[in-house]
């Protein structure tokens, strides 16, 4: 490949410069015909092959990206500048080496004559189904940029609410991670300090210092096999979760009876779900299609199966209300809603502004879980250093009493 350096003019005759990696001067003007502009001239640039690319070091691509990516290009087609000049542009700004490469590639395909939604469509671990009917709806219709827009809302809702739900689910595991410090301090440095002076004082020990050592030999002696079980435990969890269709329900279920991470997870799902109906029914497209998209979504096993459950009884000829209630899933005002927006002609309508609701209530029982989060805590903390500090104290206090 060869770097070229072209000088042409669009309709308006306003000047356009820039650079191209060709395999030849007609690729160039190839390309600067399929843009809609005039070339004046094309000159080898010298010495500037392409470069060997180094090693892309895979990183996830994340949906606040995904949402910056639809918006730009949303803005750039609304201008009405062309997709693959959008793409190319955008993918020489995108920091994420990953979506870069995808996007770098779909440009390739595109012109070579692949459609947009065809391009998209070969990169399901970025793009998934519901990017794809979204981009094909708008090719078809003659508004991708509505369904750009669609989408880049889409995308953008996700990661507010993704961040959300990970905001739940930290606070408590650095809760459990602090109390487990506190613990391993104490057990560490602390307690053998206190059994160096018990054994040089001699005496008997008060029975609760007594059982509280009996408990720290127990832990110290056979932490090695304690971590060791626990460790098998969590392989065997996790193995069989991802291999046995049993196991992975059964922790589904548990999933979403956990006090209150449990309610958080099924209100995101809710509002995921009713957020990506909206989108795609919105679209244009078909409600078993977008079922068929919904299913693959989630990865617990009770919602992906009431998803199913509704779509067989729409293919049975009901409508999708009583679907949604026939699954015994659903809460009653989102099939409520649903109903509304049936009779009403306006479900799009409707779903959004249930899912903006459920957003709230994601947001309300985060904060509730916050707040009973912190006493439980301090009240935790405050049980384990009084434990401490009578059991080491208490024989302190029994010598200071004989004394007397």
């Amino acid at each position: 490949m060869k770097g070229y350096q072209y000088i042409a003019r669009d309709s308006s005759g306003q000047r356009k410069e820039g650079t191209r990696q060709a395999a030849s001067s007609s690729d160039v003007l190839a390309y600067l015909r399929e843009q809609g502009l005039t070339p004046i001239s094309i000159n080898e640039v010298a010495g500037a092959r392409e470069k060997t690319r180094p090693p892309v070091h895979r990183k996830r691509v994340k949906s606040g990206e995904l949402a910056a990516f639809c918006w730009q290009l949303t803005t750039m087609v609304e201008g009405g500048i062309p997709v693959t000049a959008a793409l190319e542009t955008i993918a020489e700004d995108v920091e994420n080496p990953q979506l870069r490469e995808v996007l770098v590639d779909v440009l390739g395909k595109m012109e070579k004559g692949e459609s947009f939604s065809d391009s998209v469509s070969e990169h399901p671990k970025i793009f998934n189904r519901l990017s794809h009917a979204l981009i094909l709806a708008g090719e078809t219709g003659g508004a991708l940029p509505t369904t750009l827009r669609r989408l880049a809302e889409y995308f953008d809702n996700r990661d507010k609410l993704a961040r959300k739900v990970r905001g739940a689910m930290t606070y408590p595991i650095f809760v459990i991670t602090f109390i487990t410090l506190i613990l391993v301090f104490i057990m560490t440095f602390i307690i053998p300090r206190f059994r160096k002076i018990f054994d040089q004082l001699g005496g008997e020990l008060p029975a609760f210092t007594k059982a509280f050592m009996a408990v720290y030999d127990g832990l110290r002696h056979n932490l090695i096999y304690i971590i060791g079980t626990l460790m098998v435990l969590v392989i065997s969890a996790v193995l069989l979760y991802a291999r046995t269709k049993k196991v992975h329900y059964f922790f589904s279920r548990i999933l979403l009876v956990l006090p209150l991470l449990g309610k958080v997870f099924s209100q995101a799902f809710v509002a995921t779900f009713c957020r990506t109906m909206s989108t795609l029914i919105a679209a244009g497209v078909s409600v078993l299609e977008v079922l068929d998209i919904l299913s693959e979504m989630p990865s617990n096993d009770i919602m992906k199966s009431a998803i199913v459950k509704t779509k067989e009884q729409i293919v049975e000829g009901s409508n999708i209300s009583l679907s949604m209630a026939t699954s015994g899933f659903f809460p009653r005002l989102l099939v409520k809603m649903v109903q509304v927006g049936e009779e009403s002609g306006s479900l799009p309508k409707v779903l959004d502004k249930t899912a903006q609701y459920y957003e709230q209530k994601v947001d309300t029982t985060i904060t509730s879980l916050m707040s009973l989060l912190e006493p439980v805590m301090i009240v935790t903390i405050g049980a384990i250093v009084l434990v401490v500090v009578l059991a080491l104290y208490l024989p302190i206090f029994s010598m200071s009493d004989v004394a007397r």
